[in-house]
């Protein structure tokens, strides 16, 4: 089997990580999410806890937010700058941590701008999940134990927290289906058959045996 990653980004509340996780046992390789942050606190000395906090938030209060962009380079700030601790530095190191596992062994990822991070280090797989409004609400809802008008603030505030997130770090739209090989839809496939369908593309590129 190659070497490759599959990355999944997703709207809230359209089941993306049960996607990864149905991918995850058919493949038998790692699916990494949250615990991103923990790999990258052990390798920058930064606590998990101001990782977790600032996770995909971005400083919004300053005025010149909606015109700048950070789009990541590569490269980290050293600890010896005031900026060592900022939520660019910390992203530097998810990204650090995405690349080197790269090199070492084939994972599904979900989130993490990884489609971006990832573009010239290993064959990549680029999913994108999503389902209807009408759909994603009442999921929502059920899995937090939270009425439908809150779960449709939920899924509201994070779509958004995670467009921002992805445009500041890429200089791209999240939602742009160019950025992705495969765009599936969970109003009308599993999250069974999303993972069959991505198994299939994988083989169809060559990725897996058989």
């Amino acid at each position: 089997m190659k070497r490759f990653v599959v990355t999944i980004a997703r709207t809230c509340g359209s089941g993306g990580s049960f996607v990864g996780e149905a991918l995850e046992k058919k493949l038998g390789i790692h699916l990494y999410e949250q615990d991103i942050l923990q790999l990258a606190s052990e390798d920058s000395g930064i606590s998990l806890e101001l990782f977790a906090r600032t996770d995909e938030e971005l400083k919004k209060s300053n005025p010149l937010f909606r015109f700048s962009k950070y789009i990541y380079r590569g490269k980290l700030i050293p600890p010896s700058s005031n900026d060592f601790t900022s939520q660019e530095n910390l992203f530097n190191y998810q990204a650090k941590v995405l690349r080197e596992l790269a090199q070492k062994e084939s994972y599904i990822v979900i989130g993490r701008c990884a489609d971006f991070v990832l573009k010239d280090e290993v064959p990549l797989v680029r999913v994108f999940i999503y389902a209807s409004r009408e759909d994603c609400i009442p999921r929502e809802a059920q899995r937090l134990s939270i009425s439908l008008r809150d779960a449709e603030n939920r899924i509201e505030k994070v779509d958004k927290k995670r467009d921002d997130h992805y445009e500041y770090f890429t200089g791209n739209k999240r939602n742009d289906m160019k950025n992705y090989d495969l765009c599936l839809n969970t109003s009308t496939l599993s999250y069974e058959g999303c993972a069959d369908v991505i198994l299939a593309y994988l083989q169809k590129r060559g990725l897996l045996e058989g």
